[in-house]
Formats: structure tokens, sequence, C-alpha cells
């Protein structure tokens, strides 16, 4: 049930960034650190860069518990007193930022994957904020980063450990989430298109832990499935992105053998197959230049590749033209548009909320934003 309860409640990252910064905002209360458990390939790891974001003047510092050894996170140094008696100190390792002195955000990542001898020396710098004889600054933030136990790929804590820390369970993106975040970081709109699309969508994010068979969803990671070594994930999806932005250097064969390599057989063929309407797509100048009479795509596919490709280049010189060509587009089309639009995240988003033609289009389809009233 304990399993169970923590799946329902698991969070996004953006709101374990925000339970992370509560921690400095109450840090008169007294501070619980927090390890994040989430599936793998999921960004666990940019919570550091999403938490600095909420800190600007706290230094960022990275610890990967997996490459430690004990002896890797202090070392011995003689110390000399007055009387010229000799002492053991320790210095610790730059990577833990205690020698700075300084407000720092500290993400122990791969925690589950350390030794027991790290995981010890760590449970004293979770709880207290002290490793040896060094402290963190009062300001500081300290959280970890580890895969799930069941995914059985080497993650272990035994009781005192976890007692020690409060421990949640970050959730994997939907389809929806992840598109409004690709449209910011360059990722290729063919794949935006495949992962938004309704059949493909639901399969490509979901959680293991929701498939009791395997064959069921052969996109994804499943500890019970046998000899599947690639695999959808959030991060090889973005990987993929990096093979189909390159796409003109090589022919059709290398591109998909370079896919099955990074997401798995099964994503890749249905891939290569949706990337295929990309002819159908119409070129931005006719859009720009002749909004009323530019093609509109006849697939379906098509269509929603259209969209994101308009998100991702839109600028300000040509908002009301694709606002016109949007106008010709099918509902679920116009939909996609307006859900991108709508993501706080999205970078141009002040450039369309300042024409003229979006705040009609805005006003004639109001019920598009009826989330937001």
């Amino acid at each position: 049930m304990s399993n169970q309860a923590r799946e329902i409640y698991a969070l996004s990252l953006n709101q374990i960034a925000s339970a992370i910064y509560a921690n400095y905002q109450a840090r008169d209360i007294g501070k619980v650190s927090i390890l994040v458990e989430g599936h793998m390939g999921t960004g666990k790891s940019s919570l550091l860069n999403i938490v600095q974001k909420m800190l600007p003047d706290h230094i960022a510092c990275y610890c990967d518990c997996s490459t430690k050894d004990l002896g890797d996170l202090t070392i011995p140094n003689i110390g000399i007193m007055d009387d010229k008696s000799k002492f053991v100190t320790f210095v610790t390792n730059e990577e833990l930022g205690l020698h700075l002195n300084k407000p720092i955000i500290l993400m122990i990542d791969e925690y589950g994957k350390a030794n027991t001898a790290v995981k010890n020396a760590m449970n004293r710098l979770l709880l207290e904020g002290k490793l040896g004889s060094y402290t963190l600054h009062e300001d500081s933030v300290v959280f970890a980063n580890t895969n799930l136990g069941a995914e059985g790929v080497g993650d272990l804590l035994l009781p005192h450990h976890r007692n020690r820390i409060s421990v949640i369970q970050s959730r994997k993106p939907d389809a929806e989430e992840w598109c409004a975040w690709g449209v910011n970081n360059n990722i290729d709109v063919a794949l935006l298109g495949f992962c938004q699309d309704s059949h493909y969508g639901g399969m490509l994010f979901q959680s293991f832990q929701e498939v009791s068979d395997p064959d069921k969803n052969k996109f994804i990671f499943h500890p019970k499935a046998v000899g599947r070594t690639a695999f959808v994930t959030p991060r090889s999806l973005e990987k993929a992105s990096n093979w189909l932005r390159r796409r003109h250097l090589f022919d059709e064969t290398t591109l998909t053998a370079l896919l099955i390599g990074t997401i798995g057989a099964p994503a890749a063929t249905e891939l290569m197959a949706f990337i295929s309407v990309a002819n159908d797509l119409p070129r931005l100048d006719e859009i720009k230049n002749d909004p009323e009479n530019a093609p509109i795509p006849t697939s379906n596919a098509a269509l929603v590749m259209t969209v994101y490709r308009t998100l991702a280049v839109l600028d300000r010189s040509w908002v009301d033209s694709w606002i016109t060509y949007l106008n010709r587009l099918e509902p679920e089309a116009q939909g996609y548009f307006a859900q991108g639009v709508r993501d706080p995240s999205y970078e141009k988003q002040s450039i369309v909320y300042q024409s003229a033609g979006f705040r009609d289009w805005a006003v004639e389809h109001g019920y598009m934003f009826s989330a937001d009233q």
C-alpha cells in the first residue's frame, strides 16, 4: 500500500523543486533533506538547475555518489598545534562545497547506487549539513537523487538511511509537459509531433508501474522485459532529436539504425513512419507571405508538426500572419497551439500575447482558455 500511495502522490520536477526551495525559506524551523526517487532518464539531475534559478545567489554543487569511494569524500591532513603536537584533520572533496563557507545548493546524485561506506558518510551531511569538522553555511540546501528500486539498476537504501530524510517519488512528464519543454529546447518538431500524437503520446511517457505485461508497451523500459536494450525515456528522446536534427547528413537507413539504438526498434520504426509525412508541411514563407492561401496539411501528423514548428520559430514579424493561417486549421490543431502558448515556460509567450490578431482569436476561441478563468 505504501508504494501505491507514493505512486499516486508522485510529483513533477517543478513541484519537487518548490519543496526543496521551502527548505531554504523555512531554515529557522528546521531543514529536512529530500531524496528524490524517480524513473531513469526523466531529468532528476536537472533539479539542480531549477532550484538554482530560484536561488540565483547560491553556488550550485554536484556530487555523483556512484563514482565515489569513502576516500574520495575526505582525505587526512596533518595539523600542528602551538606546542608542536600533531593531530589528524580531514579535507573534504570540493564537489561537496563544504570548504566554500557560502550558501550552496548541494545535489547528491545517484545516492542509492553509492557503496555503503559512502552512504554512511553522507548520513550526517543529509541530516545535519556536516561532514567531519566541516559545516555547511546555514542558508545552504541539500537534496539527493536516485532511481526507483523497482527498476533493478542497483539502488538500495537501508532503513537507517531513509529515516534521516524525506523520500518522495518523482513522476514522468506527460506528453504535453515534455513537448512544452521541447519547444524551448530545440527539440526536433517532427519528434514533438510524434510525442504529442494522441496514439503514441500516452504510451511513450507511460510508467512501467502501470503496465503489468511488458509486451503491452514495447516503447518504454520495463524491468520484466527481456532483451530490451534501448527504449524511450525523456532523455533518450532528446538524444533522438539530436539525430533527427542532423538527418540531412546521412541516408534513411542510417537514421533508422541510429534511432533504433537510441529509443528502441518499436519506437524508431513508428517515428520514421510518422516523419515520412514531413513533405506535406507548408513552407514557412508560404505562411508568412500568403496565410490565406498557404496549403493546409492533409494528415493529422503534418498538422501537429506545423503547429510545433511554428511555436519553436515564431517571431513578432509574422504572428498575425500565423493567426490568419491558424484560423483555417482544424480545431484540434488550434488547440495544440493554445496549449503551447499557455504554458508558463513558453519563451515566446509575450510576443504572442502582444499580437492584436492573437487577442481577437483568443476572444473568439475563449473556451480554449477556460482553465485560466
